[in-house]
C-alpha cells in the first residue's frame, strides 16, 4: 500500500465515518440484528472499533468493541495457524499422512494429507449430518471414531468441499502431535503473545462482557439453541474473541509475525487440485475477489453468533464484523463498508454500473447449470466440479419469482485471475431482492469466451 493510497483512504474514513454508523445501523434495524461490533482498519491504524445495539437484549447491556461473542468458522484461522506452526517447529509437515496418527481411520483415509485437511479437499464426509447428536457429550477420540466410519466424498486431492470434520480432525491431530489441548496450545503459543484475551468456549466459566446468541424464529427473537458442551471445544470453530483481541490479531497479520512469513503467504495461496486447477481456499482462508480485488476473508456462523473479517492487500484495509443473531448478513456488512472507503471494492449487492454483458442472463445460466450442465456454456473443469448438491443449490437459486436484477461486469483480464484453472476475463453480477430488503447476490466468473468458470455469492 502507497503512502498515496494510505493517506486517501485516511480521508475518505474522516468523512465516511458517519456514513457508516448510518449504514451499520441501517442495516441492524432491516436485518433485526441485536448486537454488533465492529473495527475497520487500514493498514495498523484503528479507523473504527465500537458497538452498536444490545450485547445481551434481556438485560439491555450495550455491546462494545470489549463485548464477547463466539467465532464460529472463523476461529478456524487460529486452528491452521497452530498447524503451520507445529509444521514451522518440524513437528508435522504438509504432506504428512493422517493415518500416521489416527490409525483408527487407517481403511478410510489413507492418502489424506495435513495440507488436505486444511484446504478442505481431504474428502472428509461432514460429521454435523442427520446422524450426529448435537445434544450428547462426545470425546475428541470418539469425534475421531465417528469420522472415521463415513466413506469419503471424494478421493482426496480431486474437489473441494467446505468440512468441518477435517478441522475438528485438526485439533485431535495437533493434540496427539503436541500432546496438549489445542485450545490450551493456542492461549500459550498464539493469544497470549499477542495481547489477545481470546479463549476457548466455556460454558460454565465466568467470561466477562460476553454476549447471548440470537436467532429469528417467526419473526421473533429467540435464544439460541443448546448443544452439548464438549461440542463448543473443537478445533473447527468454538473461541471466544472481541473486536479488540482481532484487531491485534489483524495487526500481527500485517507485519507476517504469525505464524512465519512463508507459511502465512502459503496460507493465503489458493489450493491446487490435483488436475493442476486451483480453487479460492487456503489455510483457514478464502481466497476471493471484491470486484476484481483480492479480498483474503472468512466468516462464521454457530449457535446464534456470525462473524466475518475481510483483508483487501491491495488498499491495506481490514473489516471486522461481530454479530449475535444467527440469520445476519455481516459479510454483506463488512464488503458494503469496504466499498464505502474504497471505490473500487464498491459491492455489487449495493451498486449498478455499465460494462458489458454475457450472452446469456445470469439467472438462466444458474437454471442451465442446475438442469442441463452438459450443454450449459461453461467450462469443462466447473461441469466436472459440479455435485447434486451444487446443483440442488443454483435450480433452487434460479426458482421462483425472484426478481433479478443485472448488476454489472468487472473486465478484469489485466488482473490474470483463474478460477478452476481458467483465467478470467470478466466478472458479473447479479442480485435477487425481498419483500422488505435483502436477497442474494450472484457473481459469475466467465473466461474470454464467456464460458463460465465458477460461481460465488453471499447473501444480503
Amino acid at each position: 500500500m502507497t503512502p498515496c493510497v494510505l493517506l486517501s483512504l485516511l480521508l475518505a474514513a474522516q468523512s465516511d465515518t458517519a456514513a457508516i454508523n448510518r449504514y451499520v445501523q441501517a442495516e441492524m434495524e432491516r436485518q433485526h440484528i441485536p448486537g454488533l461490533s465492529l473495527a475497520v482498519l487500514t493498514g495498523d491504524r484503528v479507523l473504527m472499533s465500537r458497538g452498536y445495539g444490545f450485547a445481551n437484549v434481556e438485560l439491555r447491556v450495550a455491546a462494545s468493541d470489549s463485548t464477547v461473542y463466539q467465532s464460529g468458522s472463523m476461529g478456524k484461522q487460529f486452528t491452521a495457524a497452530l498447524v503451520e506452526m507445529l509444521i514451522g517447529n518440524h513437528l508435522l509437515r504438509l504432506d504428512d499422512s493422517i493415518v500416521r496418527w489416527f490409525p483408527e481411520g487407517a481403511r478410510v483415509w489413507q492418502g489424506i494429507t495435513v495440507r488436505h485437511l486444511l484446504t478442505h479437499t481431504s474428502g472428509v464426509a461432514e460429521y454435523t449430518d442427520s446422524t450426529f447428536d448435537y445434544r450428547k457429550d462426545y470425546t475428541e477420540d470418539d469425534l475421531v471414531r465417528f469420522a472415521a466410519t463415513r466413506p469419503l466424498d471424494f478421493p482426496p486431492g480431486s474437489s473441494w468441499s467446505y468440512s468441518n470434520t477435517g478441522y475438528v480432525l485438526l485439533g485431535a491431530l495437533i493434540h496427539r502431535v503436541s500432546g496438549r489441548f489445542y485450545g490450551d496450545l493456542l492461549r500459550d503459543s498464539v493469544f497470549r503473545p499477542l495481547g489477545m484475551n481470546s479463549r476457548v468456549i466455556s460454558e460454565a466459566d465466568i467470561v466477562p462482557n460476553r454476549a447471548a446468541g440470537y436467532r429469528l424464529e417467526d419473526g421473533a427473537l429467540k435464544n439460541q439453541e443448546w448443544v452439548a458442551p464438549s461440542l463448543n471445544t473443537t478445533a473447527d470453530g468454538a473461541l471466544y474473541f472481541t473486536i479488540r483481541d482481532l484487531i491485534r490479531w489483524a495487526v500481527a497479520l500485517n507485519h507476517h509475525r504469525v505464524p512465519n512469513p512463508a507459511l502465512l503467504d502459503s496460507a493465503w495461496t489458493p489450493v491446487r487440485l490435483n488436475d493442476g486447477a486451483t480453487y479460492p481456499y487456503g489455510f483457514g482462508w478464502g481466497v476471493f475477489n471484491q470486484r476484481g480485488a483480492l479480498r483474503i476473508s472468512h466468516g462464521g456462523s454457530w449457535q446464534g453468533f456470525k462473524t466475518v473479517i475481510a483483508r483487501y492487500p491491495e488498499s491495506g484495509l481490514t473489516v471486522i464484523v461481530l454479530a449475535n443473531l444467527a440469520q445476519a448478513q455481516v459479510s454483506a456488512v463488512a464488503f458494503g463498508i469496504a466499498g464505502m472507503l474504497d471505490t473500487a471494492l464498491a459491492a455489487p449487492h449495493l451498486v449498478t454500473w455499465r460494462g458489458p454483458e454475457p450472452p446469456k442472463p445470469l439467472a438462466a445460466l444458474l437454471h442451465d447449470i442446475a438442469t442441463r450442465p452438459d450443454s450449459a456454456p461453461i467450462t469443462p473443469r466447473l461441469r466436472r466440479f459440479l455435485t447434486p448438491d451444487l446443483q440442488s443449490y443454483y435450480g433452487g437459486v434460479a426458482a421462483g419469482d425472484r426478481r433479478w436484477v443485472f448488476a454489472g461486469c468487472d473486465a478484469v483480464a489485466r488482473r490474470r485471475l483463474s478460477y478452476l484453472g481458467t483465467p478470467i476475463s470478466y466478472i458479473c453480477h447479479v442480485r435477487a431482492g425481498r419483500p422488505g430488503g435483502g436477497g442474494t447476490l450472484i457473481s459469475v466468473l466467465y473466461s474470454a469466451d464467456w464460458r463460465a468458470a465458477g460461481v460465488e455469492g453471499y447473501g444480503y
